[in-house]
């Protein structure tokens, strides 16, 4: 230690030691308040990224409610009949312009819609504008001039997929938030029909004459059941059973569970239309002009529905209440059959065959026909309550859910329309 001469170098010396201590004091809180206040604002910083990427990530959509329409005939009994309500008086909200057209049935769940198009597309849109939200295509090359196998068939909706099968007979499942494939499952021909759920089961037919089970979590066959023909129809749904109806003019009973039949009702005459269920007694038309009651359960035909002038062939599904089975066909007509009895109630004549399928909404029916119109008449009297010009022809059913209609249209550059109220 260095020796101090006299008393005043030793005072000064320790002053000088005592304010460098302080000095170095204050410094380092100093450096400690800069280092939290940095930690500080990039922990701001951390947290107000992470509020963003939560604000900015995807929406999950909400699952199919009472009032919406997230299937070809809106329901695993395939009764045509919508839950939710349209106003009197319709007004187009908006319109989608497609590249081919679109022949099915679109779907409709909360805030969104989901059209099947022809050009392999199927979009995703916003219900309020018809915006875009996501598109998937049936194939992986996004070249707009490579073909894309087409959508015939209308889209299954659940909570986290959307099911529908191509022209080339492959099944995909399509995640709904992301418009991202989860899955795709192969027959060996065209997919024409809506797929069924049924739990952790996913059931569809083929051109290809099988009807296939799939599992819903990863596209696995579970089984397959094979007609003698053909089979075009989206298969109901009734307590464990399937039915399904196709070219070979048979309607088969099948149990869900091992995919083995157990009914047989011959029909004479092939199905291209699905079949509406209510209680024992399923509903249908053929290609020989026909629609058929029969009792599924006693497996008889309880009556046949003709009408007396026309005969031609019944392609569009049937929409049944307890009082009426109402359905379009080739003949030009839309008829409306008394449930009970078979009797004829009322024909309605347009100027184009009738492929529409029928939707009953209130005291309503919409349909569309060839000759480019979409028709509003009452259930009772079968009176025009109310037509809009399309322009193209309209071969899809009207989906009817949370409070809007929508119909796509055929051909080239084929509009979707979406109706409601302003």
């Amino acid at each position: 230690m260095r020796a101090f001469r006299t008393r005043s170098q030793f005072v000064t010396a320790t002053l000088c030691l005592l304010l460098a201590t302080a000095i170095g004091c204050l410094a380092s809180a100093g450096d400690t308040k800069t280092s939290n206040t940095k930690k500080a604002g990039s922990d701001k910083q951390a947290d107000t990224k992470k509020d963003s990427s939560a604000k900015n990530a995807p929406k999950k959509p909400a699952a199919p409610g009472p009032t919406s329409w997230a299937s070809f005939r809106n329901g695993d009994q395939q009764l045509g009949v919508a839950t939710s309500k349209l106003p009197e008086k319709l007004e187009v909200l908006w319109k989608v312009k497609t590249q081919d057209g679109v022949v099915a049935t679109s779907a409709i769940v909360g805030d969104r819609v989901y059209v099947p198009g022809l050009s392999g597309d199927l979009l995703c849109l916003d219900k309020k504008n018809g915006k875009k939200v996501w598109a998937y295509r049936s194939i992986d090359d996004p070249d707009p001039k490579q073909f894309a196998p087409g959508f015939k068939s209308a889209p299954r909706v659940t909570a986290n997929s959307v099911y529908v099968g191509d022209e080339d007979g492959v099944l995909h499942s399509v995640d709904r938030v992301t418009g991202k494939r989860r899955w795709k499952a192969t027959t060996d021909a065209e997919i024409a029909g809506c797929a069924a759920v049924v739990g952790d089961k996913v059931i569809v037919g083929s051109h290809d004459n099988f009807l296939y089970c799939f599992n819903s979590k990863d596209g696995t066959l579970a089984w397959k059941f094979e007609t003698q023909d053909r089979v075009n129809c989206s298969p109901a749904i009734v307590e464990k059973y399937t039915f399904v109806a196709g070219c070979d003019a048979h309607l088969r009973v099948i149990d869900i569970e091992d995919g083995k039949e157990v009914g047989d009702i011959p029909l004479e005459s092939y199905l291209i239309a699905s079949p509406a269920v209510m209680g024992d007694v399923l509903y249908v038309g053929n290609y020989g002009a026909e629609v058929l009651a029969v009792d599924w359960k006693k497996k008889q035909i309880v009556w046949r529905y003709k009408d007396p002038v026309k005969e031609f062939p019944i392609h569009a599904s049937a929409a049944v209440t307890k009082k009426y089975v109402i359905v379009g066909g080739h003949d030009k007509q839309m008829h409306c059959i008394d449930r009970e009895t078979g009797n004829g109630v009322w024909t309605f004549l347009t100027k184009g065959r009738i492929d529409s399928s029928a939707v009953i909404v209130g005291d309503r029916v919409f349909f569309g026909s060839a000759d480019r119109n979409l028709y509003a008449l009452s259930i009772d009297k079968g009176e025009s309550v109310w037509t809009f010009n399309a322009g193209q022809s309209i071969t899809a059913g009207p989906a009817v859910g949370e409070n809007v209609l929508v119909v796509g249209c055929e051909g080239s550059g084929g509009f979707v329309y979406c109706f409601g109220k302003k």
